[in-house]
């Protein structure tokens, strides 16, 4: 397309001649609002529940507007409300618009602050639309001698059109946007810019609610301005204007000259700053990072080429490459011992290149960094016997202290080739997730270009790339400004972690259990393949099974993975109830299916739950299978950084995919076994372990004592609940307790807890103020523990851990609620975190004191796996319950289960 912005070649389409400064002028509002449905909402949401593809969405079409038409000026207008002048004079106005979707709520607010960072200027007047604004600006910048140029979605913006201001208009969602020129408005319309609100009032605007005129679309409209030449000499001729249209025009007059005083934009409203103000500056770098790295926006290309188009990146080059000068040696077989005899007693930073297969790993090069600036590299497969021994006796000397990004990987790799790591000082990946945990990641350029405000770049870097793949003196430069970096990070975190009082967090339990779980990365679990391959096929017939199933229910065949002819056979064919509308039709997802199965009598709903989840276990068991290394052990990774929380999680395979509860997780966890050279598995866990916590930190006498009274919890707390006495509880009773107490725990409204029992929200919300009326204890610490990370916005587990909620005070109530949520469970489930961490320590520690050769595997859903040697069951066991169970000291005491046998199933309890 000839006039697409982005078929521009060569300088700025649309550009003026001569050197006329050129400003951009943006929509606000109206582009964030395609953006949100130009990208679905399903896709672009953070974990804690925030929508952002209408942010993703204008950031991206931000980014590549600057980069082709490269502005010296940029500024951005937004709707301050619907109250403006407009509708004072036309009450009517926009009336008929249908309500902002609540996904959509807050969004603009966050583009915000992406443009705050970015130090771009944002216009929004009360009692002004956005497009007063952009007409404003545009008038006053084309007097002054700019090249103007406007991105936005409304059409009454044509009337701007002139020789050097030109319309963008988006054309398809907003990555595609067409250049209004006056021969573009001339083509497409028949008429000047100037002529354009002359034509937009008689033609109307059910966008705006500005009625047409009956029996008079755009063909007419445009033929009555070209014949009389302007709307004005139309209305002082009306009634040479013939035939019916006339008599309707004629009819219609006061309306349409109504539409013409609303579609004139306003030329002269009273702004704070100039045009030549409007002047682009350099960005707030590490705030633009902050701000995506809050809304979870993690796709590379779009940080690129937003920062790709920072005013002052060019200038700011130098003294960012500066800062990451390294007096950086390649050095040979025979100097690494040199060189740590020299530098090796300071902290020392350190960054590796590694590579894995399947639960394997080596390392192929090594950097360090002091805090002088010398730095070095090396091979490690070109070290000498001295320079090895040297290295190794560094490593392994707790003395010396060690700065890492990621130190779990780096310790494990190690371990590979026979090397120990001790004196691991800071973990600058660890520090960066307690200092702020809601962020999504932990990448070392983007900590430091955020804590150390430079580019992670070597000052040879003419091009400011790190040169990976380059010569070898390029590569070795690029790993000891890594090195650097993460030295210098250590240090910046180390204030930081003081701050927030997370200090003793890390040093105590978050870098040994990071050592601890490299180790159980490494041992790895034995599996059972040929179990893990039946399963495998097992799952492969139910599916096959139940796509006949379906075909049969309709009669015909049709594509089971198809959301669009799905929802042609439920609601066109079958005619079922309609579930919730999205954009692109009626969901059938799985609380959709779920739904409409107790609904209709009709099979397939069911038929298709079935089908789903025999292919998400089937899914889940191929890559089970994938992941069996070449020792016959899965070697699973676990993560510390992943949940806010501070639970640990696993990837490669995810280990929490497995389902506990059903027949078919079970039949899974029977492919995990005991090993050669090992007599059995055995399994630990925490009994209630978060109800336990809640009532320690709430202190409920009530809640203790249904603890400590050796009787069945849920039971219990149901007879005082309900009133009855403790053999008059029945299942259902209990059911809903349990589902209630573990409800409140994880910040359960009245509303979720009548979704998951199936019952009304008065009866759930009935439910729970007679918990409350009996628990007052809970009732207290729910709310206070809301209202004090309101006022301090985060929350605290018992040691410390904190989590930031500054959505606590927004004033969008989708994201104030979720916040409130997280408030009341961050706690709670936190605190779990942090005990079960320090129990994993504790057996730890106390297996080596006692000299078992039994080692710890995994740790799932709060579970901890070991593999138990022959002959130390009893001793192992023993010393699991003991530990475990004086991890911490609670109100409400700890209760270990284990179990012990051949796999992970029959070691269950």
């Amino acid at each position: 397309m000839a006039d697409s912005a982005s078929k521009k070649t060569g300088t700025a389409a649309g550009a003026g001649s001569g050197n006329r400064p050129r400003l951009l002028l943006m929509d606000g509002h109206s582009l964030a609002y395609r953006a949100f449905f130009a990208l679905p909402v399903e896709n672009f949401t953070t974990a804690a529940g925030q929508p952002t593809n209408a942010i993703y969405g204008f950031a991206s079409m931000l980014a590549n507007t600057l980069r082709d038409e490269a502005p010296t000026h940029f500024a951005v207008a937004f709707d301050v409300s619907r109250k403006t002048w407009r509708s004072e004079e036309f009450a009517e106005y926009k009336a008929n618009r249908s309500k902002t979707p609540d996904e959509f709520r807050g969004q603009v607010e966050l583009i915000g602050e992406l443009l705050d960072a970015m130090h771009a200027v944002r216009f929004a007047v009360d009692g002004f639309e956005a497009d007063d604004v952009i007409a404003t600006l545009a008038t006053r910048a084309e007097a002054e001698g700019f090249e103007v140029l406007i991105v936005t979605g409304d059409r009454d913006s044509f009337q701007l059109v002139s020789e050097h201001t030109t319309v963008l208009y988006p054309t398809k969602g907003v990555s595609e946007l067409t250049r209004f020129t006056p021969e573009k408005v001339q083509e497409k319309y028949g008429l000047t810019p100037a002529q354009y609100p002359d034509f937009a009032a008689l033609r109307g605007d059910p966008s705006d609610n500005l009625p047409g005129i009956p029996g008079v679309g755009e063909k007419t409209a445009a033929k009555w301005i070209n014949q009389f030449g302007s709307f004005a000499e139309l209305v002082e001729r009306v009634d040479e204007v013939k035939g019916k249209a006339g008599q309707n025009l004629r009819d219609h007059l006061e309306a349409v000259r109504l539409n013409r005083r609303l579609t004139e934009m306003v030329r002269d409203v009273e702004l704070p700053r100039s045009v030549p103000e409007l002047e682009r500056a350099p960005y707030d770098r590490t705030a633009v990072a902050m701000v995506l790295d809050t809304l979870e926006i993690r796709n590379p290309s779009l940080r690129e080429r937003l920062l790709a188009v920072d005013p002052g990146a060019v200038e700011e080059q130098p003294q960012v490459e500066a800062g990451v000068e390294v007096d950086g040696a390649v050095l040979a077989t025979g100097e690494v011992a040199p060189w740590l005899a020299e530098h090796g007693g300071e902290p020392l930073g350190m960054s590796v290149v590694d590579t894995w297969s399947l639960g394997a790993g080596t390392v192929s090069e090594i950097a360090l960094a002091a805090a002088g600036g010398a730095a070095a590299w090396f091979d490690p497969a070109q070290l000498d016997e001295a320079d090895e021994q040297a290295f190794a006796r560094w490593l392994a000397d707790g003395g010396r202290p060690k700065v890492l990004h990621n130190a779990k990987s780096v310790m494990r790799v190690f371990a590979e080739h026979g090397w120990s790591v001790a004196g691991i000082s800071m973990d600058t990946a660890l520090a960066a997730y307690l200092v702020k945990p809601g962020r999504r990641s932990f990448a070392l350029d983007a900590l430091t270009l955020e804590y150390l405000g430079r580019e992670l770049v070597p000052a040879s870097a003419s091009d400011g790339q790190l040169a990976f793949g380059a010569d070898e003196q390029a590569e070795a430069d690029a790993l000891m400004v890594q090195a650097r970096a993460v030295l210098d990070l250590g240090g910046a975190f180390e204030g930081r972690l003081a701050e927030v009082g997370s200090a003793e967090l890390l040093r105590d339990v978050e870098l040994p259990t990071s050592e601890l779980l490299a180790r159980m990365e490494r041992h790895g679990i034995a599996a059972d393949r040929a179990h893990l391959e039946s399963m495998e096929q097992m799952f492969a017939g139910a599916v096959q099974q139940a796509v006949k199933e379906a075909h049969a229910s309709v009669g015909h065949e049709f594509n089971l993975g198809s959301p669009k002819q799905l929802q042609e056979v439920f609601f066109g064919e079958l005619d079922l109830p309609k579930t919730k509308k999205t954009k692109t039709g009626y969901t059938t997802d799985a609380d959709a299916l779920a739904w409409l199965a107790g609904q209709t009598d009709h099979e397939l709903p069911v038929i298709m739950l079935r089908h789903r989840e025999q292919a998400k276990l089937r899914v889940t068991v191929e890559g089970l299978i994938k992941t069996i290394a070449a020792d016959g052990r899965i070697h699973t990774t676990f993560n510390q950084t992943v949940a806010a929380t501070g639970r640990l999680s696993s990837t490669d395979p995810n280990l929490q995919n497995i389902p506990v509860r059903t027949d078919e997780g079970r039949a899974i966890r029977r492919g995990f076994v005991v090993g050669e050279g090992f007599e059995s598995l055995m399994t630990a866990d925490y009994s209630q372990i978060e109800l336990r916590v809640m009532a320690h930190l709430s202190e409920d006498a009530g809640l203790i004592e249904a603890f400590t009274s050796g009787e069945d919890l849920h039971s219990t707390v149901a007879s005082q609940v309900f009133g009855v006495e403790r053999s008059a509880v029945d299942a259902e009773m209990r059911r809903k307790i349990k589902a209630m107490s573990y409800g409140l725990a994880y910040g359960l409204s009245a509303f979720g807890l009548s979704q998951q029992l199936n019952i009304e929200a008065a009866e759930a919300r009935g439910l729970m103020d007679t918990y409350f009326e009996r628990f007052g204890g809970v009732r207290e610490y729910l709310h206070r523990v809301v209202e004090e990370a309101r006022a301090t916005g985060y929350t605290e587990t018992w040691l410390g851990r904190r989590r930031y909620l500054p959505d606590l005070n927004s004033d969008n109530r989708q994201r104030r609620e979720m916040a409130e949520r997280m408030a009341l469970n961050a706690p709670i489930q936190g605190t779990a975190a942090d005990i079960v961490k320090i129990a994993m320590l504790n057996v730890d520690r106390a297996m080596g004191e006692a000299g078992l050769t039994s080692r710890m595997l995994l740790q799932v859903h709060d579970e901890i796996v070991l593999e138990i040697a022959p002959g130390e069951r009893a001793a192992t066991e023993e010393l699991v319950r003991r530990e475990m169970a004086a991890a911490v000291e609670l109100r409400a005491p700890l209760d270990v289960s284990v179990g012990v046998g051949p796999d992970w199933e029959s070691a269950a309890h």
